[in-house]
């Protein structure tokens, strides 16, 4: 049984796919003009860190995630991808061990197990980076592997630097699932060292770079664990892929031999699992709080509007106010909608919003107008990002997984 209002089946799926690639577009033409009118002198030049901080966050992520899902395979290649779709860090380290294990290993070698992302932590970090203070347990960017981000994450700051660190990301291998020529790891993990703090190459995001020699990094983390753990023993896995130069997401050099050392830690006692990896997914996700926050926002626009026409006589402007009224019910009934997981909700209020973002585009084009003025470039740029976040994949699960619930009580009922 389908709850009421919910909004599913191939026809979602090709609507969802369509907003995907559609708020490419016009995020990718909204970038244009607030480049092109942060061009301007005066107080309008605020726009350009407005352009790096929507084209370089929102917009590249989107294009990379549609052109990688084009031409990069959906298998294990041993290597990593980021957020974005991009080759992240090699995979270079294997494990044999339970999550206990691992852990009591790390930690008995003096790693300190990494704080999830989330906004207290990425606050902190830059904190950290911009006074120049210790934080040892900072967190590392989400890295894929078996489609999904790492479980976990261990690192080792360098002299009190946030800037410079020795860490390693664990993804636990799939029930049954053995490398290309039947070799068996319960984990496997890619280990790098941060450099220093800058821009990506192909994202332009703040990030950190990594250093070139991987192989360093790999054989300082299987060094580091078996002078702890003097019982852990290590096989190679000579020639496990083609020794090569390439480029990870950040756009950093990246250099090794091909080997594929195997680190056995199953005579590391078994402890009860740290509580940062155990800590509840948020309950709404970003991309929904900035949809519906976004509809709220412009709700109480059109509330505020209103209270500004309710003096005038003039009978066109009466009506102008009760369409405003109207569209601030309409896009608070939609938030909450959005907030609720109705996928109903999520796709009017996308529906509605592309309509705005097209109607100025369109105009833009014919050279009819362009959306110059700050009220203009608020409205524009409000709906582009109510495409951009509620045409997210983490949007669409949110949705999907409350349908599920919902569905699941409604069986059980």
């Amino acid at each position: 049984m389908v709850p009421e209002g919910s909004a599913t089946g191939p026809s979602s799926t090709v609507l969802d796919g369509w907003f995907f690639a559609l708020s490419a577009v016009v995020g990718l033409w909204f970038s244009y003009v607030l480049l092109r009118d942060g061009l301007h002198p005066g107080w309008p030049t605020l726009l350009l860190v407005v352009f790096w901080i929507f084209f370089s966050y929102l917009v590249l992520p989107r294009l990379h995630r549609i052109l990688t899902a084009i031409y990069l395979p959906d298998y294990f290649i041993g290597r990593t991808r980021t957020s974005d779709g991009l080759l992240g860090d090699p995979v270079n380290l294997g494990l044999l061990g339970r999550e206990g294990q691992v852990h009591t290993a790390l930690s008995t070698a003096g790693w300190t197990l990494a704080d999830p992302v989330d906004l207290r932590s990425s606050v902190k970090i830059v904190l950290s980076v911009l006074r120049g203070r210790s934080y040892a347990a900072a967190p590392v960017s989400p890295l894929h592997l078996f489609d999904r981000q790492q479980d976990f994450a261990y690192e080792q700051e360098v002299r009190g630097s946030p800037s410079k660190r020795h860490h390693v990301r664990f993804w636990r291998c799939p029930d049954g699932w053995l490398l290309p020529g039947g070799f068996r790891s319960d984990w496997m993990a890619a280990a790098t060292f941060d450099s220093r703090v800058g821009l990506s190459l192909f994202t332009l995001q703040v990030t950190h770079h990594i250093d070139e020699n991987t192989d360093v990094e790999r054989d300082f983390v299987v060094d580091s664990v078996r002078s702890a753990l003097p019982g852990a023993s290590v096989s190679m896995i000579k020639n496990f892929s083609s020794g090569y130069h390439h480029v990870n997401g950040g756009g950093d050099r990246i250099r090794t031999d091909g080997d594929l050392p195997i680190l056995d830690v199953r005579v590391a006692p078994t402890g009860p699992d740290p509580v940062k990896g155990q800590q509840p997914a948020p309950r709404w996700p970003s991309s929904v709080l900035i949809g519906a926050g976004v509809a709220l926002a412009r709700g109480t626009g059109y509330v505020i509007a209103v209270l500004g026409l309710a003096l005038d006589s003039d009978a066109s402007q009466r009506a102008l106010a009760a369409f405003l009224v109207i569209a601030a019910a309409v896009d608070a009934v939609l938030a909450v909608g959005i907030l609720a997981g109705r996928n109903w909700a999520r796709l009017l209020l996308m529906t509605f919003c592309s309509v705005t973002a097209l109607a100025a585009m369109a105009d833009w084009v014919t050279g009819d107008g362009r959306p110059d003025e700050f009220h203009g470039l608020l409205t524009v740029g409000g709906s582009v990002l109510v495409i951009l976040a509620l045409s997210a994949p983490a949007a669409r699960e949110y949705a999907e997984d409350v349908r599920a619930e919902a569905s699941t009580a409604a069986s059980a009922s």
